[in-house]
């Protein structure tokens, strides 16, 4: 796109070609689905106001990558600071179980895989991809500096070259490689929950078959199958409440109790923050059939669900995943979310 001679046409095709892999970048730099498309919709605000401008001494993509870190930027400077549940507070004994709802901007928020995961036909690329939205990683970055944020991500998630950074973020290349190292040692000395949770891409018979044998459990609502699964560590979190709950015992004694209303549930597949989850629809009893009640993102590692994490407002979570806002009778079937 040379300067001056784009059309807009041409300008909203070069700029859109970029949107999900900027979605990305934007999601690991605020922990939010909402606010990164905001993000990156006045990043791209920004760059048509601008192209004029561009003088094409950088290619576009680094252009915009230089817009969307500055709105980030600009965003991180009130301090906010996404979290999971177990960031907060210490993991509470079903015996004291209380359900307290935090702000929403407290929370570290699922995303959708193809809203942030670009195709790709390397395979090593793509599962780097995976990793780096996962919650534990997410998790992890809110723990750094903004700059040394978006350094770490475009360095070893992006494959970004020091010198490229450097020039985006109008530093020197030892600056950014001081960053970097600072970077790298705060993740390793906060080791966050969930880090240990890995899946093949596509899944192995063995993964597949835990997921349907999990799916079975809950749809069935049989404790004694789902204890199998869970790890004996395992962690359930249900945002918007700080609630978390550690181990097999207190996950289904909650389940048949402050949660007994989930029983006879409905789960439909959804592929989110580069590990398998489910969109769960629990019985309506006012109107019949099923309402959304949570998007589940899973965990798991050695053959076992380690973690258990249901977001739980759906009015916002369902529409992000293209999912319906009610299912009909026992019959209908659910398209998997994007």
């Amino acid at each position: 796109m040379a300067n001056g001679t784009a059309t807009p046409t041409d300008l909203d095709t070069g700029l859109e070609a970029y949107r999900t892999e900027l979605t990305g970048y934007c999601y690991r730099m605020l922990g939010s689905s909402f606010e990164a498309e905001d993000a990156v919709q006045d990043t791209m605000l920004r760059a048509w106001r601008s192209h004029d401008k561009f003088e094409g001494r950088s290619s576009l993509r680094s252009w915009l990558y230089r817009i969307a870190t500055n709105v980030c930027l600009d965003m991180l400077t009130a301090g906010n600071k996404r979290a999971r549940p177990m960031d907060l507070t210490e993991s509470t004994p079903l015996a004291q179980a209380a359900l307290s709802p935090r702000p929403d901007n407290t929370w570290l928020e699922p995303m959708p895989d193809g809203r942030v995961l670009p195709t790709t036909d390397d395979p090593a690329e793509a599962a780097v991809a995976k990793e780096s939205v996962r919650l534990a990683f997410m998790a992890a970055l809110q723990n750094l500096p903004a700059k040394q944020r978006a350094v770490l991500i475009l360095r070893e998630v992006l494959a970004w070259k020091a010198s490229e950074v450097a020039e985006l973020l109008d530093t020197s290349v030892a600056s950014v490689n001081s960053a970097l190292q600072r970077a790298r040692a705060t993740l390793a000395e906060r080791r966050q929950p969930g880090a240990d949770a890995a899946v093949s891409d596509p899944l192995d018979e063995d993964q597949q078959k835990l997921l349907d044998r999990y799916m079975a459990a809950f749809e069935g609502y049989d404790m004694t199958a789902l204890t199998a699964l869970l790890h004996e560590d395992a962690i359930m979190t249900m945002p918007p409440f700080d609630l978390w709950l550690t181990g097999a015992d207190d996950i289904t004694g909650f389940m048949t109790t402050l949660g007994a209303p989930c029983a006879g549930s409905r789960l439909a597949p959804v592929q989110v923050n580069g590990m398998p989850g489910f969109a769960q629809y629990k019985p309506d009893p006012e109107s019949g059939g099923f309402t959304p009640w949570a998007v589940q993102v899973l965990e798991i590692s050695e053959g076992r669900i380690t973690g258990f994490h249901c977001f739980l407002d759906t009015e916002r979570w369902f529409p992000l995943f293209d999912l319906p806002l009610h299912l009909e009778g026992e019959t209908d079937q659910v398209e998997e979310g994007a």
